[in-house]
């Protein structure tokens, strides 16, 4: 079985991500205070040795760890989630790893939706708009951070672009919707931001079968959504990932 070894892993997504892969990987789930029972054991990927012992024999490396918190303050993301990403990168490159899957986020280009028609869109207000006519915004299109969160995962994106092309180590990057642990969405934004949890698994896949030819990438983790705004044409192409879900389902 191959091992696939997966930051951030207490979180939502990193849950998810575990039960799935753990079917038919070897998936070594970290997280900076992981609780085994009574036990609180640290496993903090900001200190490169430590991590690097983590990632020993892991083909990729699946970097969720981050305060995803979009009023988390600088000093939070400046101290933890930018040393963790890069540890987790510099890491996986001394144990051997083959790809880094980075966990980014839609927060990347998250002032957009100031913009028209995608304020609108995620208002709710769809009158006079048409869904296929709504221009996608792609990995192409200028970064646009709404919070210091996105701030830092512009940066990550940085680096794995770095240790791409500096070091041979391929890198992905998954500008991720919104999740939902009830699996639909809550609010007139998460029509259009919704991934389902199945399309994030096989999104995930899609990334971890990659030729290693994909070098480095970004692509948009979001469901087949009627109102989305993201163009899903680099995730097709890139890795060969199509979505199923569609928010609409939800609707009352």
């Amino acid at each position: 079985m191959e091992r696939i070894a997966s930051t951030g892993a207490a979180g939502l997504v990193g849950r998810l991500l575990a039960a799935e892969l753990g079917s038919d990987h070897d998936v070594r789930a970290i997280d900076r205070v992981w609780r085994t029972g009574s036990l609180r054991r640290r496993q903090d990927t900001r200190r490169v040795e430590l991590a690097e012992r983590l990632f020993d024999g892991a083909t990729t490396v699946i970097d969720l760890a981050a305060d995803a918190r979009l009023d988390a303050p600088w000093q939070s993301v400046l101290r933890g989630n930018l040393p963790a990403t890069i540890g987790a990168f510099d890491a996986a490159r001394r144990a051997g790893a083959r790809r880094v899957i980075f966990a980014s986020s839609h927060h990347v280009t998250g002032l957009y939706e100031s913009d028209e028609p995608y304020a609108s869109i995620c208002a709710g207000r769809y009158e006079g708009l048409d869904p296929a006519a709504i221009p996608k915004i792609g990995a192409a299109d200028p970064v646009r951070p709404d919070s210091p969160y996105g701030v830092v995962k512009a940066a990550g994106e940085a680096a794995a672009r770095y240790y791409a092309e500096e070091h041979g180590l391929s890198a992905i990057c998954i500008r991720i919707g919104t999740v939902y642990q009830d699996d639909r969405p809550h609010s007139s934004r998460g029509f259009a931001k919704l991934l389902t949890h199945a399309d994030l698994f096989s999104l995930v896949r899609a990334c971890i079968a990659a030729p290693p030819e994909v070098g480095f990438g970004i692509v948009y983790g979001v469901s087949a959504n009627k109102w989305r705004f993201w163009d899903l044409e680099e995730a097709r192409r890139l890795v060969g990932w199509e979505p199923v879900d569609d928010a609409e389902r939800f609707r009352d």
